[in-house]
């Protein structure tokens, strides 16, 4: 979204077709996964522990509000606790096309400033996330090209691995394989590589739960492995379709984290 080669033209050709109905259905199958989760709005509350390399960890409360509509996707992070960080907003409003603005509010300086593409592989808030990984659920399918590798077992599952590589050399990553689950259409797993083919970062998502009616992940681990570090956010709570009024998603609010 290996097959063993025989020295025959029919199996020849029939394996140049086989091939050609992945491609086409690689796509439908990681269009299927992101879009498992159906809702207006999405509230959450998590936890996201960091772990550094030598084992120590901070943790981070963070409130999470997403809103579609015909213009794409809204959504607003925002840092509760510790002290430290507590204030900062961070939102991103998707545009036509499948891009991105992005602004963040750092209450230290008191300003909100442009996150521009350029730093989509940047740390955001020094977690294992970049801000390109924050928005990766949102990216658009025809981005990428989709094609499916192999059928392999993983969480105790049949998936689907599916490489995803950007038509354009503007993203961070020259490829993404993600293992989904072919009956549930679950994503369990994803593999980020450089433009060196070199592995980056895994992330690992599990604990599945229905959550009205819609499986929810309740935690997701991202790696990275060049600095033995990584950051596993938990789920504590949950809602879909809760109202949430347009102004929530504004630089206003941003800056105030007030409705006016």
């Amino acid at each position: 979204m290996k097959k063993k080669w025989q020295k025959t033209a029919f199996v020849a050709v029939a394996l140049v077709w086989t091939a050609g109905l992945y491609a086409e259905d690689a796509a439908a199958i990681v269009e299927r996964a992101r879009n498992m989760v159906k809702a207006d709005t999405t509230s959450t509350r998590s936890r996201m522990v960091v772990t550094a390399k030598d084992g120590g960890t901070s943790e981070r409360v963070i409130d999470q509000y997403a809103k579609d509509g015909a213009e794409g996707t809204r959504m607003i992070i925002e840092f509760k606790r510790p002290a430290n960080v507590a204030g900062t907003r961070f939102l991103t409003i998707e545009k036509t096309g499948g891009a991105e603005d992005r602004w963040i509010y750092l209450p230290a300086l008191g300003k909100t400033r442009r996150v521009a593409a350029s730093e989509g592989g940047g740390s955001f808030m020094g977690t294992d996330f970049s801000y390109d990984d924050i928005s990766s659920g949102d990216r658009d399918i025809d981005e990428d090209s989709h094609s499916i590798l192999r059928e392999e077992t993983f969480a105790g599952a049949p998936c689907y691995v599916i490489e995803s590589a950007p038509k354009d050399g503007g993203y961070q990553y020259a490829k993404t394989l993600s293992w989904i689950d072919k009956a549930q259409s679950l994503i369990y797993k994803s593999e980020m590589y450089n433009k060196r083919g070199e592995l980056v970062k895994t992330m690992e998502i599990s604990d599945y739960k229905d959550i009205q009616g819609r499986p929810t992940a309740m935690r997701t681990r991202i790696s990275t492995l060049a600095s033995g570090t990584s950051t596993t956010v938990f789920m504590d709570i949950v809602k879909y379709d809760d109202a949430i009024p347009d102004a929530v998603f504004t630089v206003n609010y941003l800056e105030t984290g007030r409705i006016r």
